[in-house]
């Protein structure tokens, strides 16, 4: 089988493409990436002999074509990052949703088997008590978020429009390995490596649901084998936590004083909780293998030991 993942060399992509690779050796893993300033080849050095690589974009029909034929298809492409979309939301339209439905008609035409598009909690928006299940309507806060609602539909639409056999995963937030530093994990832990000051939003109050990587990349594999066509799965860890405790954690890690951390004027329209209802997908028999603190612990560490792939991003 020919497995297609788009956007491989970004941090859950290359982190996805390592899991099909022990988990599916008899399939061919195809990887298709722009190589913007998140994606990186060095994300994939270790297994580069194993993958073929091309260098494209999702939003040229023409690139498309060089895959030759694909059975299936990851779509992990995507500007992901919210502080980026408040400051242009232009490149983020064109991305995420333009660039979906570019990979949507490439899969209609050549009738791949499975589309899988890879989503996030945040196109719920945000919630002060409940957890959002799968059919609840869509309130995205940020460019960002609304582009991927805007992908999300795109893909939807296809399937009742054209029966294309699509499924969706709209997973919390991710941390582990190869996370590029500008998200928050990454960020702190850093920035507290350097003894430089930790940035926290507003009151440090919002709350995350937190995912260990490679927990999500499990839960999409369990969907792409098991999920009914046409259907969303939210995928969570469970872990819900305020950016202030997340400091703190690494602080405690690192063994950094408290004081490190630097409270800094809150973005605007920043949601204030995330959370899940992944019963749909414990019902497909997955639950997250991972503890959040051991996870957490391990994420530092990879850090800590991987200079060379960190220190040349923050210059």
């Amino acid at each position: 089988m020919n497995i297609l993942i788009t956007g491989g060399a970004g941090f859950i992509g290359c982190n996805f493409v390592r899991y099909m690779l022990e988990r599916h050796p008899e399939d061919e893993i195809i990887v298709l990436d722009k190589l913007t300033y998140a994606g990186l080849l060095e994300n994939l050095q270790d297994v580069k002999d194993k993958i073929t690589f091309f260098r494209g974009d999702i939003c040229d029909g023409a690139d498309l074509e060089n895959m030759g034929d694909i059975d299936v298809i990851f779509n992990f492409a995507a500007e992901t990052h919210v502080d980026r979309s408040i400051i242009g939301a232009g490149v983020f339209v064109k991305t995420d949703v333009l660039g979906t439905y570019t990979l949507l008609e490439y899969a209609r035409k050549h009738d791949v088997k499975k589309y899988i598009q890879i989503s996030t909690d945040e196109v719920y928006g945000s919630t002060e008590k409940s957890s959002f299940k799968e059919n609840d309507l869509l309130d995205p806060s940020s460019p960002y978020s609304a582009s991927k609602a805007g992908a999300d539909l795109l893909v939807k639409a296809y399937h009742k429009t054209y029966d294309l056999p699509v499924m969706i995963t709209r997973s919390s937030n991710n941390f582990g390995p190869y996370q590029y530093p500008e998200k928050l994990i990454p960020v702190l832990i850093l920035n507290a490596l350097q003894d430089a000051p930790l940035p926290i939003y507003g009151e440090g109050k919002n709350v995350r649901d937190w995912i260990y990587v490679l927990d999500n990349c499990e839960a999409i594999d369990l969907v792409f084998q098991k999920g009914k066509r046409g259907e969303i799965y939210n995928i969570g860890g469970g872990n819900e936590r305020a950016n202030l405790e997340i400091a703190g954690l690494i602080l405690n890690e690192l063994k950094k004083p408290k004081n490190l951390m630097k409270f800094v004027e809150d973005r605007p329209g920043h949601d204030f909780r995330y959370s899940l209802n992944c019963e749909k997908i414990k019902e497909l028999g997955w639950l997250p293998r991972y503890n959040f603190k051991d996870a957490l612990s391990y994420t530092v560490k990879w850090y800590v030991e991987n200079e060379w792939w960190w220190k040349p991003l923050i210059k």
